[in-house]
């Protein structure tokens, strides 16, 4: 078979590996499709934040098909269409676990969830990324129609969640310095679209809320100034939620903000427990996150696609894709 492998530091390519073989609680599965995310950028540059070992298959965020179950696998068949959760205990899938860049992987059965069959393959390969933008929703305690939402960042887990909150109906307000991706947010349900680099900025978003501030702030840029300025921004009683990751910089912020505006932030990572509820999610109202994916590559030329995303820094979601068969 066909496999993506990062065998050191900026080394990479495609390899001719053995199919593997499964263990009794394990299944063998066929790629459909694989996003390639920073955070296999990060891995394959060695400097990912759990520890790994070369040579490693990334691949965390894909759709498969079940090939072949393991004898006390009683849960799935052959032909079932699948995703997988990538936060295993204390290792990650595609990280210090191979992953789904291969024509065939394994997992265990006990990471999977049948993808509905309202959801495409390329649907499928978006579930893990959409699954964190779904959880800061979430954790946005109650965010109905009722809110309007400002969402720092239109990167994918940023896009993510401008789909989820629309998806929810409440109103969304995307600050986004790239025209692109703000005409990509407003596919995806924003309403109104900001520059949080200029000058008018709050003066803008106190505009487009009748004078009140937004009442969710999620901040998805990872960017201090961007974190500093949400609470700037929020309205009285605002719900603050910050899943964009940053380590080590720092801004000035006015923390007093908190007790004079009675604000509530938590800080999210991942999305513990909620896939099997993002699945229904999309399944139900019909977010379609396809425009996300702006490059498919074929899995047996994995190393273009890793240079597509190396290069060309206006690509948003590269996909891997594969319909390999036993």
């Amino acid at each position: 078979m066909k496999a993506l492998q990062f065998t050191a530091p900026s080394a990479y390519g495609v390899n001719d590996l053995e199919i593997p073989r499964i263990g009794d609680d394990e299944v063998l599965l066929a790629s459909r499709a694989v996003g390639v995310c920073h955070s296999d950028i990060e891995l394959l540059e060695g400097r990912y934040i759990i520890p790994f070992d070369y040579p490693v298959i990334p691949g965390h965020e894909w759709a498969g098909e079940v090939v072949k179950v393991g004898a006390d696998v009683n849960t799935l068949r052959p032909g079932d269409r699948v995703v997988g959760e990538c936060v295993i205990g204390n290792d990650h899938f595609g990280f210090s676990i191979s992953g789904a860049a291969a024509e065939f992987f394994v997992a265990k059965a006990a990471w999977l969830h049948r993808l509905p069959d309202e959801l495409s393959w390329t649907q499928g390969a978006l579930v893990e990324p959409f699954s964190c933008g779904y959880y800061a929703s979430v954790r946005a305690d109650n965010l109905d129609a009722s809110d309007t939402v400002l969402v720092y960042g239109a990167g994918p887990i940023g896009l993510g969640v401008v789909a989820a909150c629309a998806g929810k109906r409440a109103k969304v307000i995307v600050a986004e310095p790239s025209a692109a991706r703000a005409d990509l947010a407003r596919t995806l349900g924003a309403e109104v679209a900001l520059d949080p680099l200029s000058e008018d900025f709050a003066e803008a978003v106190t505009e487009h809320t009748s004078g009140i501030g937004p009442s969710v702030v999620i901040e998805a840029s990872g960017q201090p100034a961007a974190m500093a300025s949400a609470l700037q921004v929020a309205a009285f009683r605002a719900r603050l939620v910050y899943v964009g990751i940053d380590v080590g910089r720092s801004v000035p912020a006015q923390l007093g903000l908190f007790q004079s505006k009675e604000l509530q932030a938590r800080g999210i990572i991942g999305s513990p427990g909620v896939w099997p509820q993002t699945l229904r999610f999309l399944a139900r109202t019909g977010v379609d996150l396809t425009p996300l994916v702006t490059s498919q590559v074929p899995l047996t030329e994995a190393d273009r696609g890793i240079r597509t995303v190396l290069e060309d820094k206006e690509q948003v979601k590269v996909h891997l894709t594969s319909d390999a068969a036993l």
